[in-house]
């Protein structure tokens, strides 16, 4: 037990484990984000945040895109690595201009998704995955 505990070392099918968690985890409880902005189009577009000189409609299109079929995409591990960029973009435009760096305050769960996607950006789809079958 001891030995488990304190080692330092990851087997390949723990990392596999991992990487699906998080994969379903994050993508399942950002889908319904992306839905709502989705289903409530018309009424999210006059309160949208215009980025970088982009439309409000079309900033709050390519947040639904990621928040909600890049989401569903990466709970699948289809195009896993595209779609957690998209996430990691929307996520970054949350943390440092929606709720600027106030990581502990109201953009304390956009930091909580940032680091989790990054995560998986870096851990890949694992071994349960689509991306890996189609491989």
């Amino acid at each position: 037990m001891k030995k488990l505990l304190f080692s330092t070392t990851n087997k390949p099918w723990a990392i596999d484990v991992a990487s699906l968690l998080l994969r379903i985890v994050f993508g399942v409880l950002m889908i319904p984000h992306g839905y709502g902005k989705l289903q409530n189009f018309d009424s999210y577009k006059a309160k949208f945040m215009s980025f970088m000189g982009l439309s409000q409609s079309l900033s709050l299109g390519l947040a639904i895109f990621a928040e909600f079929f890049c989401a569903i995409l990466l709970t699948l591990g289809l195009f896993t690595r595209f779609s957690t960029i998209a996430l990691i973009v929307t996520f970054i435009v949350v943390v440092f201009k929606a709720h600027p760096m106030d990581f502990f305050g109201d953009g304390e769960m956009g930091t909580l998704y940032l680091g989790a996607y990054i995560s998986i950006l870096l851990l890949g789809p694992g071994k349960y995955s689509l991306d890996n079958l189609i491989k």
